[in-house]
Parts: C-alpha cells; sequence; structure tokens
C-alpha cells in the first residue's frame, strides 16, 4: 500500500511552528523540504516520546559491543548534562515538527510500519498513535528494546507497538510485510549499505515507501573518482571515535536504490539545518555541572566529545551531508 498525501504527494515536511523563517525546497514533486528556522537540528525520532533516554540504533554489532552493549558509542559520546539533553531534545523537536507522513485520506494511511534502528522506540510509538497503525522496531540493544516496550504498555500502546533485537541487515520479518518502512540516523552505521537498503526494500509491500534519514558524504564532483585526502583523513577520525563504517553519499544511496528498481527516487539535503546541533552540545557542556559529567563518564564519552568539534568542521567544509531519501517500492498502490 502506498503512502500518499492529498495530491499525490506521498511524502511532505509540514507542522512548521510560527517560529522562524522557513522556505519550502520542493524536489520533483515527490518530496518536500521545508528547511528549518536557524537553529534547528539533529533528529532523533519523530516522537516526541523519544527524548526520554532514547540513544542512536540500527549499529553494527561491533558498535553496540564496544559500546558496552545497551548504549551505542555515539550516544555515550554526547555530554549528559541537563543543557545538553535539551539540545538534542530540541534538535530532534524541529525536525519531527516538519517530518510526517501527511495522510488525509483514510484508506491511505500505514496499517503496518517497521522502525529499523528504533532506539527505544520513539518513532514508533508516535506514528501508531498517529495513524492506528501497527508498528515494529528493531535494535541491536536488548536494553533499548526493553525500554522501548515498557514505555508503549505505559502508553497504553502494548497492542500495537512491538521493539525486539534483531539485525538490520537480516530482518527477521516477511516480504512485502510494511507499508512504511522507516530508518533514521542508522544507516551511517551500517557496513553494507547495499544489504541495508536491500533489506528495506524487501520488507516493504508492493507500492510502500521507504524513507531514510542519514549521515552521508558529499557527492563527488565528476571529475573526482575519490573524496580529498584531508577529508577522508577527517571522516576516518570520527568513524574512529563513533564506531562508524565507511560513509556513502546521497547518490550512493540512489544508485542502490535504482538497482533495486525502486521508484520516485528524491533526496533532500538538510546539512545547513542540522549542523547548528554541535556547537550547541559544546556550548551546554561548558559548565562546571557539564564538564563534572563528562569527566566521570569514561574516556568513551571523553573521546566522542573531543570528536565533536571535527562533525562541525564537516559540516563547514560541505563534506557531511545530513541527507533525507525517500522512494517507494514498485507494485500496487
Amino acid at each position: 500500500m502506498a503512502v500518499h498525501l492529498p495530491g499525490s504527494l506521498p511524502i511532505s515536511f509540514l507542522d512548521v511552528p510560527s517560529q522562524g523563517p522557513v522556505t519550502s525546497q520542493p524536489i520533483h514533486g515527490r518530496l518536500t523540504a521545508l528547511s528549518p528556522p536557524t537553529g534547528g537540528g539533529r533528529s532523533g525520532a519523530v516522537a516526541r516520546e523519544a527524548d526520554r533516554g532514547e540513544t542512536n540504533s540500527g549499529k553494527s554489532r561491533a558498535a553496540v559491543r564496544e559500546a558496552g552493549g545497551g548504549k551505542s558509542a555515539v550516544a555515550s559520546s554526547e555530554p549528559r548534562t541537563s543543557g545538553g539533553v535539551r539540545g538534542r531534545r530540541r534538535m530532534r523537536r524541529t525536525l519531527r515538527s516538519r517530518l510526517h507522513v501527511a495522510l488525509d485520506d483514510p484508506e491511505k494511511k500505514p496499517k503496518t510500519i517497521v522502525d529499523v534502528g528504533c532506539g527505544i522506540g520513539g518513532s514508533s510509538r508516535y506514528l501508531a498513535k498517529k495513524y492506528g497503525a501497527q508498528c515494529k522496531g528493531i535494535t541491536l540493544s536488548p536494553v533499548q528494546a526493553e525500554r522501548g516496550n515498557a514505555l508503549a504498555a505505559a502508553q497504553g500502546l502494548s497492542d500495537q507497538v512491538s521493539l525486539q533485537v534483531a539485525d538490520a541487515l537480516e530482518q527477521p520479518f516477511h516480504d512485502g510485510q510494511f507499508d512504511l518502512v522507516w530508518s533514521m540516523e542508522s544507516g551511517e552505521h551500517m557496513p553494507d549499505k547495499r544489504k541495508f537498503v536491500s533489506e528495506l526494500a524487501r520488507v516493504a509491500a508492493p507500492g510502500g515507501t521507504i524513507i531514510i534519514v542519514t549521515w552521508c558524504h558529499r557527492n563527488l564532483e565528476p571529475s573526482e573518482t575519490s573524496l580529498k585526502p584531508d577529508e577522508v583523513s577527517l571522516l576516518k577520525r570520527i568513524c574512529d571515535a563513533y564506531y562508524l563504517p565507511d560513509w556513502c553519499s546521497p547518490s550512493d544511496y540512489v544508485s542502490i536504490a535504482k538497482s533495486l528498481s525502486l521508484e520516485g527516487i528524491k533526496t533532500a539535503d538538510w546539512s545547513e539545518n542540522v549542523a547548528p546541533f554541535w556547537p550547541a552540545v559544546i556550548k551546554s557542556a561548558l559548565t562546571w555541572k557539564g564538564i563534572t559529567s563528562l569527566l566521570t563518564s569514561g574516556w568513551k564519552t571523553i573521546r566522542g566529545a573531543m570528536v565533536m568539534p571535527l562533525m562541525i568542521q564537516g559540516y563547514k567544509k560541505g563534506l557531511i551531508k545530513f541527507t533525507v531519501i525517500t522512494c517507494r517500492k514498485p507494485g500496487a498502490a
């Protein structure tokens, strides 16, 4: 079942708050990005509920092992100060308030959704409540799955939301099971990007919508065969600190999607709007409480915090791209 907007647009970035200027950036009629006002930033999940203790998910197994099993290195690397948490929540809400599947026609609402790299299931709970859908989420972390299921139960959503431990590259679902396949900030943790997208496509129903929100590096120029040496070095330092495999570009994702015969493939670059998240986190840590919290959080957290200026540098250089990719599986609408 395809996910559509009125007027045949399946995905839109909507619900723009009143503060700050917003500009519309239509992308070939299928994906419309509304630029957040200055200071908007990094996403986590769609739902407001996702803020309470959520960590990134969809990691490689090695990343989870390195991070201690229950929490990812990326999540644990951010200063756990009240200001840092507020900054992260504010950045997530900026995207959340603009990114949802707008479905006025009840017949076209997704009835089945999978949240790949679900964390504690904020997206799953939000979508389940908004659309009355059945949502399944997968994460490599048993801690996340347990906490997410407890939160779903506390909100009366146990009959709609179910999180489980599973590998995004070997999903435990039947072919064509979901009307909407959703993955946010998980693709960058996948060591095999083609396998990742292939699994998303496999579990999507015919005509189903796939949405990927992920970190990428810039597209190569026609004259280039690789990134510049200094760019490669910068990404390597980030990858080493955050336990990430090699990155790919938005065009790489498009090529993969085309090779899988996916349709309506569109991308949007939200880097400009997300970049302010990183300086906001650093600023929030420059307090006595923030510094004390950081120093008592362990070497992995300190190491990750030390790399945050590199993320800022990557965004400023135009190397790091925060990318939204949407496409649909061929088949019945």
